[in-house]
């Protein structure tokens, strides 16, 4: 949808929420819940060994993609060349970025791909890693980012929609890598898929805690699980 919106893009000249989260990128309003477009999960990493898989992009990863965007739009770039920076720079950016590679690296994920740290994933060596998110267009409920929960994914028909519009067909596209869901709410609907014989439980890196620093028990369930994700990261990446 990025040829839909560029021009609209290229227009701003600030980036705050009333620039962006408005009629003009607006893609779906019902009672408490909107869905807005923004332009970094337009691409997929087919040669990808690990596969990061978010709930939906937050403000911050959405404010970073349409500034970058802008950018390139300004500087004439090409747009598919747009879109992958896009993706490099707004994937799970912040504080939430530094969580995931510390816990990746004690999960010795960065031995098993031969990088000095997962660190490398973000940066010169990306052509290793598929980011998305399962609703890959930002999800706002009152006004606030969507957690996954009220409503949960599975009982909503317009989120279950785009799962399956988007994230199962990105799932097709990269059948044996590591599945790395962040959060109870991406693990529900690869509980499903795992059922559906879309993936194997095997490649998923179930058990693993939401990056986020907004999550308290990140820490307490990471040590719980610690041994199990090991396990499964050795076995898979053998």
């Amino acid at each position: 949808m990025f040829d839909k919106y560029c021009n609209e893009i290229e227009k701003l000249n600030s980036f705050e929420k009333e620039d962006i989260l408005n009629k003009k990128f607006e893609l779906f309003s019902k009672n408490n819940m909107k869905i807005y477009y923004a332009p970094h999960n337009e691409i997929i990493n087919e040669k990808a060994k690990v596969f990061i898989v978010g709930i939906t992009p937050g403000w911050t990863q959405t404010s970073i993609a349409y500034k970058t965007a802008h950018e390139g739009l300004i500087n004439k770039l090409n747009h598919e060349v747009i879109k992958k920076e896009c993706k490099r720079n707004s994937r799970f950016a912040g504080s939430m970025r530094k969580n995931l590679i510390e816990m990746l690296d004690d999960l010795n994920l960065n031995k098993k791909l031969h990088l000095n740290s997962c660190l490398d994933l973000f940066e010169n060596q990306d052509e290793l890693i598929h980011t998305t998110s399962m609703i890959p267009y930002p999800i706002f409920v009152n006004n606030k980012n969507y957690t996954g929960s009220s409503p949960k994914i599975l009982d909503s028909e317009i989120l279950r929609n785009y799962l399956k519009n988007y994230f199962y067909k990105e799932v097709e596209k990269l059948p044996n890598t590591l599945i790395i869901p962040l959060g109870k709410a991406v693990e529900e609907v690869l509980e499903l898929m795992i059922s559906e014989n879309l993936i194997k439980r095997e490649q998923c890196l179930l058990g693993f805690p939401h990056p986020s620093g907004a999550n308290g028990h990140r820490k307490k369930q990471f040590e719980e699980n610690k041994e199990n994700l090991l396990k499964i990261i050795d076995e898979y990446l053998n």
